[in-house]
């Protein structure tokens, strides 16, 4: 554990080439995440991820993968979530609570086993964003309601049921992605609520979760830091780990979304240089993940303690 770097990357295809198996020997990233791209079918992705805990010898080595339901759902060839969204799940919450109970843990056993069964770790869920009406739909049914009480409790439940099944869970988009006009992949979101406001709102919903993994919105909060998003923001990361009172492993969005503005290289270093832990690399370009990996340093003691700590909940 104490050689690898702090940086988690993504692959071309449904097996590792030549390059990739000698980067992730060198470089050696502390996790890797799986795409639809990745994933043909079960026995394949099963070859997949074993491949790359071979190269590790860590049958625990973390593998994520996105896989909400609804339209972000990474397993479409092999099964269909349309319409099981975090929408639907809000609103059964709010109808009928036995129904939505039921249901909802019988959607995380389901999805972990699939998940367990292909050899993969951890979801990047729950979305703990609000749903605003008039924001970028970008988040839209992906949010569980626009009420951050509501929002916050079926948090709480999903990151329950997916430790209960051995699977580590990530929140995000920390500390909030609901207000955004515009789609972070494409563009830098501004947003200019008051600090009072978002610590009752947006912000809420993040505080007190047990999940030991956050994924950092790309979103300028105006009134804290007029500059910086907040995985590039000293400010804001301070915020999170002292407001918001999550201390455990802070990884960013994706480094190759185009809200981020100048070089990968800088990019990167910025991550690390506001109190971000670990870097995530998406797009599987091999160019791409040498400046990631030659960027990003070796992993720190909190990230020893807490993946120690996630390696327990796998038990």
């Amino acid at each position: 554990m104490n050689n690898r770097r702090a940086f988690i990357v993504g692959i071309k295809s449904i097996k590792l080439s030549k390059k990739e198996k000698y980067f992730l020997r060198k470089y050696k990233p502390w996790g890797v995440i799986l795409f639809t791209r990745n994933i043909k079918n079960i026995e394949q992705t099963l070859k997949l991820t074993g491949s790359i805990r071979k190269i590790f010898k860590d049958k625990d080595y973390p593998i994520l993968i996105d896989q909400e339901g609804g339209r972000i759902n990474r397993l479409k060839n092999i099964i269909s979530f349309d319409n099981l969204t975090s929408e639907y799940f809000g609103n059964n919450y709010i109808n009928d609570y036995k129904n939505f109970y039921f249901i909802y843990k019988l959607f995380i056993d389901k999805t972990s086993y699939l998940l367990k069964t292909m050899g993969i770790n951890i979801n990047t869920v729950p979305v703990l964003d609000l749903r605003i009406k008039g924001s970028s739909n970008i988040i839209g049914d992906r949010s569980f309601s626009r009420n951050p009480k509501i929002v916050s409790k079926i948090g709480d439940i999903c990151i329950k049921n997916f430790h209960d099944n051995r699977i580590g869970t990530v929140i995000k988009h920390i500390p909030g992605h609901g207000l955004a006009k515009v789609d972070s992949h494409n563009f830098t979101p501004v947003v200019n609520k008051k600090l009072n406001y978002l610590i009752k709102n947006d912000f809420f919903s993040f505080r007190k979760k047990k999940a030991l993994f956050a994924m950092t919105a790309h979103i300028i909060f105006k009134e804290i830091d007029k500059k910086n998003t907040v995985t590039h923001s000293k400010k804001m990361i301070r915020l999170i780990r002292n407001k918001i009172s999550f201390k455990n492993i802070l990884i960013s969005d994706d480094l190759s979304m185009r809200s981020l503005k100048g070089n990968l290289k800088e990019n990167t270093i910025k991550t690390f240089n506001s109190g971000c832990n670990i870097a995530l690399h998406c797009n599987g370009n091999l160019k791409e993940m040498l400046v990631v990996g030659q960027n990003s340093p070796r992993v720190n003691n909190l990230i020893i303690k807490k993946t120690s700590q996630f390696y327990k909940i796998l038990r």
